[in-house]
């Protein structure tokens, strides 16, 4: 057995090939001791760390393991989804959003990370919970479909009332902007969810869309695993990608690009 470990800030995310099939597996951060156990328990495996908890993770474990940068490991793992879904590109933007988000440029065969922003799934939970005291991802993600922004956000279009804008009138012009003292007792909180998750959403596509542009790219690929199970996350993202000119692409297992990549490099 080969495994490949991404220990992040919100996630441990695991890949694993066995008998010529590959597995997956995500753990929260906080049950570390307990995958450190089923990898201590593990006979003949080959072991990969990676990630920003994998320094801790290892302190767990009793068995020789390898450790890869983070970025590399990515890249690799990316490179192998990309492959799986039958396709080579060979340029092309990578937007990790995971607590926070990080924005890579591949071409090459080569990785250059151009920046990144603290807006990821951990602004995602918190504001959430200042929001509406919710803390679990999966019910702030299911009330948050049912929602809708529209008495919330401001668009180009409300600021352009009663003339054409000289850009789409579907951009927001400002997230929670509209006049909200008077309405805001009235708010759902499904209302104020889905606002969050398009905040979240609009400013990781917008920054990716002008890194793509130094990177000579039209293809963006997000991965994390802010997008798990998260539709409406996906949607927005989307959409505010192509309204601003590239193309996104969600690769299937895209959160587990870490871990694959950290397995792949033991073959």
């Amino acid at each position: 057995m080969i495994v490949g470990i991404d220990a992040g800030g919100t996630l441990i995310k695991v890949a694993y090939a066995e008998a010529g099939e590959i597995h997956f597996a995500k753990y929260p951060i906080a049950e570390m001791e307990q995958v450190a156990d089923w990898i201590n328990g593990l006979d003949q495996a080959a072991i990969c760390v990676t990630g920003g908890k994998s320094g801790v993770l290892r302190s767990f474990l009793t068995k020789e393991t390898a450790e890869m940068v983070e970025f590399e490991a990515t890249h690799l793992g990316v490179q192998y989804l990309l492959e799986k879904m039958g396709r080579s590109d060979d340029a092309y933007l990578v937007t990790n959003v995971g607590t926070g988000t990080s924005i890579h440029c591949i071409q090459n065969n080569t990785q250059e990370r151009l920046g990144g922003t603290g807006i990821g799934g951990g602004t995602l939970i918190g504001l959430s919970h200042l929001l509406t005291g919710l803390t679990d991802f999966d019910e702030i993600v299911r009330l948050a479909s049912n929602g809708s922004r529209e008495r919330i956000d401001l668009k180009v279009k409300h600021i352009y009332e009663g003339k054409e804008p000289p850009i789409s009138g579907e951009l927001t012009a400002s997230n929670f902007g509209q006049d909200l003292f008077s309405i805001s007792s009235e708010l759902s909180v499904e209302e104020l969810l889905a606002t969050v998750i398009g905040l979240v959403g609009e400013t990781v596509s917008t920054v990716s869309v002008q890194a793509a542009r130094q990177c000579s790219s039209s293809t963006i690929i997000y991965i994390g695993s802010s997008f798990i199970e998260n539709a409406l996350l996906k949607q927005v993202v989307e959409s505010y990608t192509i309204l601003r000119g590239s193309i996104p692409l969600f690769l299937e297992n895209g959160e587990f690009s870490g871990a694959v990549g950290a397995m792949k490099s033991l073959e």
